[in-house]
């Protein structure tokens, strides 16, 4: 019984652990939507902050769903408590700085960045 609780003590934590934000999107991010307005996003293991240019915030509770890694590019899906799900997605494979927040449709909402404000064109422009 005693190795049983323990098992199933050990499966409640991964499990726990693997809902949580991964360490590459965690923190600030500047990002810019379509219209070119700007935003600064906060994220923490469990929930995020959006703070839009006149100062108001919002702030929402995630949960990650799914990691994909496809020719060394990375895609974290995230569900918010509402149920909406996101793709969190860095195109350059040596580049996590950077990268684009889109709906379930795969259409992107924001370009967030470590470092800038930045457009669409400036991940994607060639170097």
């Amino acid at each position: 019984m005693k190795k049983m609780s323990i098992a199933l003590l050990g499966v409640l934590t991964v499990i726990l652990v693997g809902c949580s934000g991964s360490d590459t999107y965690r923190g600030s991010w500047k990002a810019t939507d379509a219209k070119g307005e700007k935003f600064e996003l906060f994220f923490n293991a469990k929930d995020f902050t959006v703070r839009n240019s006149s100062g108001k915030k919002e702030k929402f509770e995630y949960s990650q769903n799914s990691v994909q890694i496809e020719n060394a590019v990375s895609t974290y899906g995230i569900q918010l408590a509402d149920g909406r799900g996101y793709q969190i997605n860095f195109p350059k494979s040596d580049d996590e700085s950077m990268g684009l927040i889109k709906d379930e449709n795969g259409t992107p909402l924001y370009v967030i960045s470590r470092k800038a404000y930045l457009k669409y064109e400036d991940i994607f422009k060639l170097n």
